[in-house]
């Protein structure tokens, strides 16, 4: 099992986190634990009967015991973690910061914030003692949790939530010298939880395709050194000149 790469992905029962899964799972050489609150989903049922290199675990994000359960089997059934790609996520609220309820910053901010926060300690031992000397933390984060390419979408708990751990992000790459880290807007893709800000704006579904956005993630997660490690990267240069697109390699914080 040493030449096998062995990733651990958040959130993968649909969306882009079934797409980075399976994307994974059909490269040679790697062993995928598909994280999920309810790993007993046909899709990851369906994906583990198709790769027998795909292991769908619970772990619900921000629940400790989970997290840390999610760990204990890793190291039972691997005993290794090269690279964790956090991807769990929620959007399910669009409105103003006037009118936003705090119970949904509390909810964006248990799962998109803290949630970092609780994978990474669990994570850390394993993660950081990864034989390659160079393991990768990526995070799913969105244009939404951008100020300085701040886009009025009315997002204010999803944004807030994202922002807060880009800076986490980078608090990991400054105090782990080994670590790869990186956030990666994927773009405005089409999935369940994209949706609901296109549905906001008029549009029938959002523009990007989940195959698309995690060719980009992973082509930035593939490249990253401790250089490019740290930053806030676009899943792509988008040039549609649209006001959603970003013409840049790297978002601003």
């Amino acid at each position: 099992m040493s030449d096998k790469t062995v990733y651990l992905v958040t959130g993968s029962n649909r969306g882009i986190g079934y797409t980075l899964a399976a994307t994974i799972a059909a490269r040679p050489n790697t062993i995928v634990f598909a994280g999920a609150r309810n790993p007993a989903a046909q899709s990851l049922k369906d994906l583990a009967a198709k790769h027998s290199n795909v292991h769908p675990i619970k772990l619900t994000s921000g629940d400790e015991v989970e997290n840390a359960a999610a760990v204990a089997e890793i190291q039972k059934i691997a005993g290794r973690i090269d690279v964790v790609i956090a991807n769990a996520g929620i959007l399910k609220y669009v409105g103003l910061l006037t009118t936003t309820p705090v119970s949904e910053f509390r909810d964006h901010w248990e799962v998109n914030t803290l949630g970092l926060i609780v994978l990474f300690q669990a994570v850390h031992k394993l993660l950081l003692a990864s034989p390659t000397g160079t393991p990768k933390f990526a995070y799913i984060s969105s244009g939404a949790g951008s100020i300085g390419g701040f886009v009025n979408m009315r997002f204010t708990a999803c944004g807030s939530s994202k922002a807060a751990a880009n800076y986490l992000v980078k608090a990991l790459d400054v105090e782990n010298p080994s670590l790869l880290t990186l956030s990666i807007s994927p773009g405005w893709v089409a999935t369940d939880m994209g949706n609901v800000g296109a549905v906001s704006k008029g549009l029938p579904q959002a523009p990007v395709t989940a195959e698309d956005s995690v060719a980009g993630i992973l082509s930035r997660i593939d490249a990253v050194t401790k250089e490019t490690s740290g930053r806030f990267w676009n899943y792509k240069i988008e040039t549609g000149g649209k006001p959603w697109e970003f013409a840049s390699d790297e978002f601003p914080w």
